[in-house]
């Protein structure tokens, strides 16, 4: 860690905060909003103070590591290379001459780093220990990121566990909530190895050793975060990366091991017949997740460096850390979907999806309904099963990640090449109407540009002619239509919800049984029409907009389509809609904490303000826009 801070000092990458700031609020806010400046730099805070405790910390905070595609290439390598030697084992076939098997054996013996080495000496991690009483979570600059956080919460640590035999290891991410000196929650959501790991132990009646490391070369953090099958060890990457095997020793007071170079360990054991609540967190979708019952991590041990350094992160609204960090994810792992998705030419997945609620994929389609084919590939795959809308265009398309590319797929789209599904989702998501399971939208842009598009009207007139039928949920405060030059405009409407717009929707579909000269002409203007909540929606920042509207809808409760249109229910939703889960507050920063930050000359170089806070909905000031 220390040479990585050498390394982003020499290449003008690191920002040094001396100013003390405590770890409650004022840390994880001026991290979250560097990241989101165009030239954003890894925070190194000098001097994390606890203001209530009167605590001053001898271990600095790092944050913002991975805050840009420079920092990514600097610190894991050329990620585009690497999916390209990934690609050619993948694609690697036995020889058939004397001089293939010079290269096969020259291949194969680049896969020589790939196990992790364990040594017999202690680790650098392990130069301060402390056990039984001395064993003291409070010792550590741990972050409380958000106002209505449960607690102090771990966000990037290295979690490792072991099957009940050890044949099994596994490295992940997870939130660890703070609970007191010597224990944590652990988030092991329903789907995560690591619970299918648990339940070795609890059939077993033992308990699980657990151990979380912090730091050491950032490509062990990268690597708990890598998407790799049931039963493939995740520091095998770092091997194939680095050409040079991952360097562990044995932990101090259970059977597992970390990496020689971690900055701080945390070992102990989860018993699997104990759970206690954790949360509320304000997670990486920019909102906060309900209290839920997890197992707990009983700390023995606390080793560390002399000098350790605390590496962290915070979650949100995008754009975040989490942008840059999923690129070499996304790039390094293509080659592996390709092998279950042959046709499949490129994917991304836009921060302001979050991800698993939005991806874009590029196929050559060679026979009608591929797309459809692949869409249920996709959602059978690991982590992609999590992917609630996903749209596919064909290999004749823009880049995924050019402004060319909506205008390409509102020209290709056509509500009948929809799919509504459905099947798991990820924990996280608030929008489904059950735990862990909803609707799944599928777009398919591959069948060839529409013939015709519709006959843009004024807004004043598509206000008028779609007041008649969404009045039955609320008045319309506003309206605006976006790429009117396309096939498919989209019409933006921002509603004072009164019921549910499922009322709406049936006033449509009875509208178009009977063949209404009204819905006639509401057909031959308009395509696709997106409702939010009039209050907190800036029709201007579609940035935002994009997010809050693949967040909030479930395609089984939100999405109808009616003939050739198609309506999105984006609105938050309550018992109106049969909502009966809890409807999460959205992440936004505290303004006396900003104020102080501003007070301090720490934001002098954000420019205006307000505009930034506005663009990427800090505060609550987001709830007072209008168009």
């Amino acid at each position: 860690m220390r040479q990585t801070l050498d390394l982003l000092k020499a290449n003008n990458a690191l920002k040094i905060i001396t100013e003390p700031l405590d770890v409650e609020l004022e840390i994880p806010h001026l991290a979250y909003l560097e990241v989101k400046k165009e030239d954003s730099k890894a925070l190194l805070f000098a001097n994390p103070v606890d203001k209530r405790s009167g605590v001053n910390y001898e271990i600095p905070v790092l944050m913002n590591l991975f805050g840009s595609f420079e920092r990514v290439k600097l610190l894991i390598g050329d990620v585009e290379e690497s999916a390209r030697e990934l690609a050619e084992f993948i694609k690697l076939k036995p020889p058939k001459s004397v001089k293939e098997m010079s290269r096969f054996l020259l291949k194969l013996a680049r896969l020589r780093h790939i196990n992790p080495k364990i040594l017999k000496t202690k680790g650098l991690c392990q130069e301060v220990v402390l056990q039984g009483e001395s064993v003291d979570l409070g010792l550590l600059p741990i972050l409380k990121t958000w106002e209505n956080d449960g607690g102090r919460f771990i966000t990037m640590g290295q979690c490792y566990t072991q099957s009940l035999d050890g044949h099994v290891r596994n490295l992940g991410m997870y939130r660890l909530q703070v609970y007191d000196r010597n224990h944590l929650g652990m988030h092991w959501q329903i789907h995560k190895d690591s619970v299918c790991l648990l339940e070795e132990y609890r059939k077993a009646g033992e308990r699980m050793p657990v151990s979380i490391a912090i730091g050491g070369s950032p490509l062990y953090t990268w690597c708990a975060t890598a998407p790799l099958p049931y039963g493939l060890f995740e520091l095998m990457l770092y091997g194939f990366l680095r050409k040079d095997s991952a360097k562990l020793v044995h932990c101090v007071s259970n059977s597992l091991c970390v990496p020689y170079d971690a900055d701080i360990v945390i070992e102990g054991f989860v018993d699997p017949s104990v759970l206690r609540d954790e949360g509320r967190f304000g997670d990486h979708t920019g909102f906060y997740t309900p209290i839920e019952s997890y197992p707990v991590l009983e700390v023995s041990a606390i080793t560390s460096k002399k000098n350790p350094v605390y590496l962290a992160t915070v979650v949100g609204k995008p754009p975040l850390e989490d942008k840059f960090l999923g690129y070499p994810t996304e790039r390094i792992f293509l080659p592996l979907l390709q092998s279950t998705t042959p046709d499949l030419v490129d994917y991304y997945m836009p921060e302001n999806g979050v991800f698993h609620n939005l991806i874009l994929a590029k196929i050559n389609s060679r026979f009608p309904n591929e797309a459809k084919q692949s869409m249920h590939a996709f959602w059978g795959i690991g982590q992609m099963s999590f992917v609630k809308h996903a749209i596919f265009v064909d290999s004749g398309a823009p880049s995924l990640q050019s402004a060319e590319i909506v205008p390409y797929i509102l020209d290709h789209f056509s509500a009948e090449n929809c799919l509504v599904s459905e099947g798991i989702c990820d924990a996280l998501d608030h929008a489904a109407p059950k735990y862990a399971q909803g609707g799944k939208l599928g777009v398919d842009c591959t069948m060839g540009e529409c013939e015709r598009g519709v006959c843009v009207k004024s807004d004043a007139q598509c206000l008028e002619n779609l007041a008649q039928y969404l009045s039955a949920s609320g008045m319309i405060e506003y309206l605006r239509q976006i790429y009117t030059e396309t096939k498919n405009p989209i019409c933006l409407v921002g509603l004072n919800k009164q019921e549910s717009l499922q009322h709406s929707f049936r006033k449509i579909k009875e509208a178009y049984t009977k063949d209404s000269a009204l819905l006639k002409e509401l057909l031959e203007s308009v395509r696709i029409v997106v409702v939010v909540d009039a209050v907190k929606n800036d029709l201007d920042n579609l940035y935002m907009l994009l997010w809050r509207v693949v967040n909030n809808i479930d395609a089984k409760r939100d999405v109808c389509i009616v003939g050739q249109m198609i309506f999105i229910d984006a609105t938050d939703k309550d018992s109106r809609d049969s909502y009966l889960r809890e409807w999460p507050k959205e992440t936004d920063c505290s303004l006396k904490v900003l104020r102080h930050l501003e007070k301090l000359g720490l934001l002098r170089d954000f420019g205006d303000l307000d505009k930034f806070y506005r663009a990427f909905h800090i505060d609550k000031s987001y709830e007072t826009l209008k168009l």
